[in-house]
């Protein structure tokens, strides 16, 4: 998987070390709620290094998932070493503190809805995102959904997909400012009602303009 970089993020593999971080993020109903049909939030160490080893596992040579991290300290975080790192808590300096994590970019297959479990595959790709709430209202979403989608489609695929509750406001907002196209509610897939957002390839989208379509 391709690492990526950004004006104030790193986008790069999960590591093992990291699963600290992923429990923390996903044992927060915040950010769990809007996440499935029937949402759970993880609940011990364990689930976080299973989660780690199936994002490592992905076989396809342009989805991934990718951890978020910082390049430089948030003002205001440093002074506790630890946070989403699986370190136990500890004061530190702004200067030896790593970088944190702020959370979760992915670019994947979207299963289509059916009547058997699982899902199948749609045949589309889907884009999102999952921010700790410590690193909410930065515009980090937004900027490292932005980079993610420019390497789809630098990667050579010609459409890219987005879904959210109905309710998810706020990453509603984010597929619009990155330039992805309002299509309405649909169940396509996950088996649930869903805001669908679409991007399609720069030359890909011209030719359906000139097209008229």
């Amino acid at each position: 998987m391709k690492s990526l970089e950004t004006d104030r993020l790193i986008l790069r593999q999960w590591k093992p070390e990291d699963a600290g971080f992923v429990l923390d993020l996903y044992s927060r109903w915040e950010v769990q709620r809007f996440i499935g049909n029937h949402p759970q939030v993880m609940r011990d160490r364990s689930q976080a290094d299973e989660r780690i080893r199936a994002w490592q596992q992905m076989d396809n040579p342009v989805h991934g998932v990718w951890a978020v991290q910082l390049k430089e300290q948030l003002q205001g975080q440093a002074g506790l070493r630890g946070h989403g790192t699986g370190e136990g808590p500890s004061r530190g300096t702004e200067q030896d503190l790593p970088a944190p994590l702020a959370g979760t970019l992915l670019l994947k297959s979207i299963p289509a809805s059916g009547d058997d479990l699982p899902l199948e595959p749609s045949g589309d790709t889907e884009i999102g995102w999952h921010f700790h709430p410590d690193y909410w209202g930065h515009g980090y979403a937004t900027e490292a959904a932005a980079a993610v989608l420019s390497y789809a489609f630098a990667s050579g695929l010609e459409k890219v997909v987005a879904v959210t509750a109905p309710a998810n406001k706020p990453s509603q907002s984010v597929c619009l400012r990155i330039g992805m196209r309002h299509c309405g509610q649909t169940r396509r897939y996950y088996n649930a009602l869903c805001e669908l957002f679409e991007a399609k390839a720069p030359a890909h989208a011209k030719d359906h303009a000139e097209a008229g379509t």
